[in-house]
């Protein structure tokens, strides 16, 4: 079993229900990208998208479990890091996958979808984020124009947010992507209006 598998039992096996269980923890970045094929790459952070069906009270206690210093993350080196939507460079609506081998009592485990991810990754574009990125294409998760279509929408999205000054940036390291990952050639992207000379 993948790591981040066997820390999310850990938590399922210590959680106190709260009622309403199972509940939906919506997973992203690296953590989505190894629950949904045979990916592993060490990572210190399992990312849940926080949400209002999510609650404040399951957000505390899996924080209390598996947050950055709790004994789970003592065991596993991996910590629970809820993630605000509002911070992604993501579509409005993202993309969720059930993982529906990873039989839980307490939790619905979903994935981001593997573009959705890579999209969400050209912001910070670390070396790991490239790996992730070329890994997922090595397995035919990415294909160029779906990519295209996933990043436009969330320029869309995302063009009257603080986020837009940023959206050259963007596109040069999706630039980067689509060369040196995908071997393609670039798409015609276009910056908002209100961005154009």
């Amino acid at each position: 079993m993948a790591l981040i598998r066997e820390f999310l039992s850990e938590i399922d096996a210590r959680w106190k229900p709260l009622g309403g269980e199972p509940i939906t923890l919506q997973t992203i970045g690296s953590a989505a990208l190894m629950l949904q094929c045979d990916y592993a790459r060490g990572t210190k952070d399992g990312d849940i998208l926080g949400s209002a069906t999510l609650g404040q009270a399951a957000e505390d206690q899996l924080l209390s479990l598996a947050g950055k210093g709790a004994d789970i993350f003592a065991q596993f080196r991996i910590y629970v890091d809820i993630v605000r939507s509002a911070i992604l460079f993501a579509p409005q609506t993202l993309i969720f996958h059930p993982v529906s081998d990873l039989k839980l009592r307490n939790f619905s485990i979903e994935a981001l979808d593997a573009t959705d991810v890579a999209v969400s990754k050209l912001k910070r574009f670390k070396p790991d984020d490239i790996a992730d990125i070329r890994e997922m294409a090595k397995r035919g998760f990415i294909e160029h124009k779906r990519l295209i279509s996933r990043f436009e929408a969330a320029m869309d999205f995302l063009s009257t947010s603080a986020q837009a000054e940023d959206f050259p940036r963007y596109i040069s390291k999706l630039r980067i992507v689509e060369r040196d990952i995908l071997g393609v050639p670039p798409a015609d992207i276009e910056l908002p209006l209100w961005m154009q000379d």
